[in-house]
């Protein structure tokens, strides 16, 4: 007869039976809330799901090709080739694709494609990037595994990864037997990350297509954060402060004849600036470059120069450059309005005039977007991949979205490829989001064209 358990044997036993029960709970009710998640799916939304997952290795593929391409800005060459690859892939799925050449303005140019479907459904208008700010200068030139599920390489998450979203997106949904009803437009520029000029006419086709939209889809990579989504961005945009003043010997300074010279006419404003604006919510104002002296030599292409002066000399000229960035029209339109006040109140025998260039326009937090975010939280909530918040405008910023706003009913970005360390030689993507946020992305377009969204139009 075998011997008879201890008591404290009994009490392992009943330890060990008690975690592995919870641990069957635990499986069960993650199993349970899984089912529960993929249940939301309509039959041809666990199509589009299904597909996305059996294609990914093709994206992943495409995602080498693209990034092994330089695509500088002002790389035309590469920029075009990048397009080129895009424009096949939308050939293909039945756009009618043109290529806009950027001579106008002087980039490479831009990839716009447009599909009428057979549905009265709303317009979607989706936007890309094909260009990176790495030229073929750049250290960082070649897509790169750090691991089984993160991939480095210039542009890998800041756009590219983006791109390649919206293509297998589209791609689900013709599988899927769903992009024959839709009407899409696709807008890839090639210059988002060193705009030619004058911005009017590089983003015309862009601001064009948005007139025709009802709601426009950005593909960036928002905060890099899969919790978060991008429904407002501010304005960018850079201005110049330009001062004079009388040169003399310094014991001169502040008499009747002299004045205060340039540098102290430099110094009340850029102090009128700080306490006329510090108290404006979402608004930042940075002087980044400033050169002073009795002679100063201003470098326009690298925003830079040289200024020559003594300490016994008051100074003849100053020259300040910045920029401005503001969460609405009305925000930037009150912000230079102050700014131009401040600067029209002159030290005695000194002058100073303000110029702003043009920039990005802002895309402000709109009833429509904050509407649209909601049904990306429902679509990725259903999908099992959590819920969905507005990244702080102050983390995002300026894109060609932007140019969207005024025109469509509704506006959200960052629906791209999560990584980290944009715009640095250490840029990375984490490879396992991809096909996440295609679904998120092919369930959203497909929800938002074949369902009732309340629109102004």
């Amino acid at each position: 007869m075998e011997n008879a358990p201890r008591r404290g044997d009994q009490l392992i036993q009943i330890q060990d039976l008690s975690f592995n029960m919870r641990r069957l709970f635990l499986f069960l009710f993650a199993a349970l809330i899984s089912i529960s998640s993929i249940a939301q799916l309509a039959k041809v939304e666990k199509k589009i799901a299904s597909y996305v997952e059996a294609n990914n290795t093709s994206a992943l593929k495409l995602l080498e090709e693209v990034v092994n391409i330089n695509s500088g800005s002002m790389n035309f060459e590469g920029v075009q080739k990048v397009g080129q690859i895009f424009r096949a892939k939308l050939d293909a799925l039945g756009f009618d694709t043109r290529w806009v050449d950027g001579k106008p303005f002087g980039r490479a140019g831009h990839l716009v494609a447009y599909h009428t479907g057979k549905g009265p459904g709303k317009t979607l208008l989706l936007i890309g990037h094909l260009d990176t700010v790495f030229e073929p200068s750049s250290t960082l030139q070649k897509y790169t595994m750090i691991n089984d599920s993160t991939a480095t390489g210039p542009g890998v998450s800041d756009m590219k990864g983006g791109d390649v979203i919206m293509i297998y997106s589209l791609e689900a949904l013709k599988q899927a037997g769903l992009l024959k009803q839709m009407n899409i437009i696709v807008v890839m520029t090639g210059d988002e990350e060193l705009s030619g000029r004058p911005l009017s006419v590089a983003r015309a086709e862009l601001i064009e297509a948005a007139k025709q939209a009802d709601i426009a889809i950005g593909f960036e990579d928002g905060d890099s954060n899969p919790k978060t989504a991008v429904v407002s961005r501010r304005s960018s945009s850079g201005w110049e402060l330009n001062v004079k003043g009388k040169a003399a010997h310094s014991s001169q300074i502040f008499t009747q004849e002299i004045g205060a010279g340039a540098i102290y006419e430099t110094s009340r404003i850029l102090i009128g600036f700080y306490e006329g604006l510090t108290s404006e919510k979402d608004l930042t104002f940075n002087p980044g470059m400033i050169l002073g002296g009795n002679e100063v030599s201003r470098d326009a292409v690298l925003d830079g120069g040289a200024a020559f002066g003594k300490g016994n000399i008051v100074a003849k000229e100053a020259v300040v450059t910045g920029d401005i960035r503001a969460i609405s029209p009305e925000q930037l339109k009150r912000a230079q309005t102050i700014m131009q006040e401040v600067v029209s109140r002159h030290l005695p025998k000194t002058e100073a005039s303000l110029t702003f260039d043009e920039g990005y326009p802002p895309l402000a937090p709109a009833d429509g977007n904050f509407e649209l975010l909601n049904y990306y939280t429902k679509v990725s909530t259903d999908l099992n991949l959590g819920s969905v918040t507005a990244v702080n405008p102050r983390d995002a910023g300026a894109a060609d979205i932007s140019f969207t706003a005024g025109y469509v009913d509704m506006a959200i970005d960052g629906l791209g490829l999560f990584g980290g360390h944009g715009h640095t030689v250490d840029e990375y993507a984490n490879l396992n989001w991809l096909p996440r946020q295609t679904k998120r992305a092919a369930l959203l377009m497909h929800r938002l064209t074949h369902s009732s969204v309340n629109l102004k139009r």
